[in-house]
């Protein structure tokens, strides 16, 4: 079987606290963007509609051509019976988000079926970030229950979360369960099980465009809570060089690994038969080839690599950084990191359970 890369055509999702441009990533947003007058929060980059342009699949969304791909392209460990295992996003918030925890896989299983029945663990990486930009991710030292729920009826839910500094090339990991938001200033590539599961905590009292108050869901967000030890925050990244390029190892969970590679000269790669990968462009230009084929790349693309590509080459025009994100089996991945050089407590460091 012949196999070529897909390349995906994001889709632009309004939201209450989103940008009116998403320059430089999308300097052509006024005429790709929503009717709507909501601006624009979120680019999908591999949602179920997000339309595959090029490759084996032309013309399907990403969830027809998934529930149609063989073990070549979908990779040995996968099922394409069940929907496709991971959501990646541009986030532009230009506003704070509300304050809000997702549910795990047991809890969506059990109340959100209806929904997917699926949980969300997610991590964000910074693109860029503007001086003074944050997040809040995870309960402050000694917030309780009854804390917490005391600082949503006064209207003060966000000094319950730590805060959390961010500039550009520094990663967040969120485990599902980990109270959150994300303040203005930044602009994120975000990596998640493919979940749009979301309870609010609190909503700075902000309305719909038809005036009626946003939605909370306090007793759903109670009951998914961790106020135990916390699992999230701002990850300490590992670096290794690897030929012509450097690479930076975040976080790899049994949903996802996220790795950074940033090239000055070709190199050449080798395809995993069990998974197969995303590529997201956050910077420069070249060529993806492959044996068989080629294309042009460029900022903000999104491209799945078939699990049985073969031989695959970045033959950079411009420096480039690529993020690379697949669902991993965490003992092997261990065993490639420490193979690839990285020691050992490093691969502790970056294998979370």
């Amino acid at each position: 079987m012949k196999l070529s890369p897909a390349l995906l055509d994001p889709v632009f999702v309004p939201r209450i606290w989103g940008a009116k441009t998403l320059a430089p990533l999308f300097p052509d947003t006024g005429t790709r963007q929503s009717t709507s007058e909501i601006p624009i929060g979120e680019v999908w980059l591999t949602g179920d509609a997000c339309r595959v342009t090029g490759g084996d699949f032309p013309g399907r969304t990403l969830g027809e051509a998934w529930r149609a791909m063989p073990t070549e392209w979908a990779g040995t460990r996968l099922d394409t019976r069940s929907p496709f295992p991971l959501l990646a996003k541009f986030l532009f918030p230009e506003d704070k988000l509300s304050v809000q925890v997702h549910p795990g896989d047991d809890y969506a299983r059990e109340h959100e079926a209806d929904a997917g029945g699926v949980g969300k663990t997610e991590m964000w990486y910074a693109v860029s970030a503007r001086t003074g930009a944050e997040i809040f991710v995870g309960l402050r030292p000694g917030v309780t229950r009854q804390t917490l729920v005391r600082a949503i009826q006064e209207g003060i839910a966000e000094e319950c979360l730590s805060r959390v500094r961010i500039a550009a090339g520094d990663a967040v990991f969120v485990p599902a369960g980990t109270a959150h938001t994300i303040g203005p200033g930044s602009v994120l590539f975000e990596i998640q099980e493919n979940s749009d599961l979301t309870y609010r905590i609190f909503d700075y009292n902000r309305r719909n465009p038809d005036g009626t108050p946003r939605a909370l869901h306090i007793e759903k967000a109670l009951e998914v809570l961790d106020f135990g030890e916390q699992r999230g925050g701002k990850v300490k990244p590992v670096r290794a060089a690897e030929g012509c390029c450097e690479v930076t190892y975040f976080v790899a969970c049994r949903y996802f690994a996220l790795e950074k590679w940033q090239f000055v000269s070709a190199k050449e790669f080798e395809s995993d038969p069990e998974r197969f990968e995303l590529l997201i462009v956050i910077g420069g230009a070249g060529r993806l080839a492959w044996d068989g084929g080629a294309s042009d790349y460029s900022v903000a693309q999104a491209w799945v690599l078939p699990a049985a590509l073969g031989s695959w080459r970045i033959e950079p025009s411009a420096r480039t950084t690529l993020l690379r994100a697949f669902v991993p089996d965490l003992k092997r991945y261990a065993e490639q990191l420490k193979a690839r050089g990285v020691p050992a407590l490093d691969v502790e460091q970056i294998i979370r359970p």
